[in-house]
């Protein structure tokens, strides 16, 4: 019988986790503390090593996990997605007619942004993330057809033309969105500005949808 060769070795290490953490305790403990530098700082104040430390870590823990930045913070935007596709899922449920569901939509999207401004940013920076990560591109899709299902029943018409209106409507409460974040319709400081800020969006979205009236038709002449 040939004795095993005492010197032989596995062919690779397998990272022992970092103390302190069971299996897969980490990997949430570095995505909760990117989120919150994301939430304090933004984009630009996000760095591995700052997470690694936030989570009380090694610098290299994040890399083992996730690779590098762009992968752990891919991983903070295809949660973001989720959380706003059930968001909007949640704002039409129990709502009575599809023009109703889109302004509450609307109102969730916004909201959303407002209280996530770190996490919202980030889902929409694709230079900091992994441009062709099918979990990310999924997700955003499933966000995007939420709006999708509501436009098809309020508009009617072919998939198509569906499609168009519901990225119309996107583009709306997004432009919002952005414009709320860099302060155009004033600070978002306090309880009082947050809801002033929200006023503001539920005229503009009456404006484009009313709700419990009928719709006004605008003739465009050339």
């Amino acid at each position: 019988m040939t004795k095993p060769n005492a010197r032989a070795r596995p062919s690779h290490r397998v990272p022992k986790p970092e103390a302190g953490y069971h299996h897969g305790e980490l990997q949430e403990a570095l995505i909760a503390a990117s989120e919150a530098i994301l939430a304090e700082q933004g984009a630009e104040g996000f760095t591995l090593r700052e997470a690694a430390r936030r989570a009380g870590v090694s610098p290299a823990a994040p890399s083992h996990h996730f690779g590098n930045a762009q992968g752990l913070l891919t991983e903070v935007a295809i949660r973001g997605y989720e959380a706003l596709a059930g968001a909007l899922r949640d704002a039409a449920s129990g709502r009575q007619g599809a023009r109703e569901k889109l302004h509450a939509q609307g109102m969730a999207y916004v909201e959303f942004a407002l209280k996530h401004p770190g996490r919202f940013q980030m889902m929409f920076a694709n230079k900091r993330l992994v441009a062709d990560d099918a979990r990310l591109a999924q997700a955003s899709r499933a966000a995007g057809h939420e709006f999708e299902i509501i436009i098809a029943e309020l508009v009617g018409g072919t998939a198509k033309e569906a499609k168009t209106a519901a990225a119309a409507a996107w583009s709306t409460v997004h432009g919002f969105a952005k414009l709320a974040l860099e302060g155009k319709f004033g600070p978002v400081r306090s309880e009082a500005e947050h809801r002033e800020i929200m006023t503001t969006l539920n005229r503009v979205l009456n404006y484009l949808w009313p709700v419990g009236s009928a719709r006004r038709q605008v003739q465009i002449e050339d």
